[in-house]
């Protein structure tokens, strides 16, 4: 029976290896679940401040809230529209260049994005 000699220098390399390699993974492990617990939030908050700015600029340029939010349901029509979000202004010189974009969220869980424009005085999809 051949016994491998193992100092005791290599033993306790070996153990601080392992102890080293367990506090990287269990640092590791812990970033990642402070991150996705604070990622919901943030997001949530990013939205928020996104919907706030883009109604400020909308009212403060005269739009009003109701008839483009109409336009953008007849524009996803005939789906069903569970929320709206009005998520970006584009106020370029003149009437005819106003856009205004939404997030939709349908009744059925789909996701997409409609961008409105003003054509001679009315809101149409671009």
């Amino acid at each position: 029976m051949i016994v491998a000699s193992i100092s005791v220098v290599e033993i306790i390399v070996l153990v601080g290896l392992v102890v080293i390699a367990l506090l990287f993974a269990g640092g590791m492990l812990a970033v990642s679940r402070r991150r996705d617990k604070l990622a919901d939030g943030l997001l949530a908050r990013i939205e928020a401040a996104d919907a706030a700015l883009a109604d400020a600029r909308a009212q403060d340029k005269g739009w009003e809230r109701a008839t483009i939010e109409a336009a953008a349901r007849a524009a996803v029509a005939p789906q069903e529209v569970q929320e709206l979000h009005l998520v970006q202004v584009v106020d370029q010189p003149g009437t005819d260049a106003d856009q205004a974009v939404f997030r939709v969220l349908g009744a059925d869980g789909t996701e997409h994005t409609v961008t409105l424009g003003r054509r001679d005085g009315a809101w149409v999809a671009v």
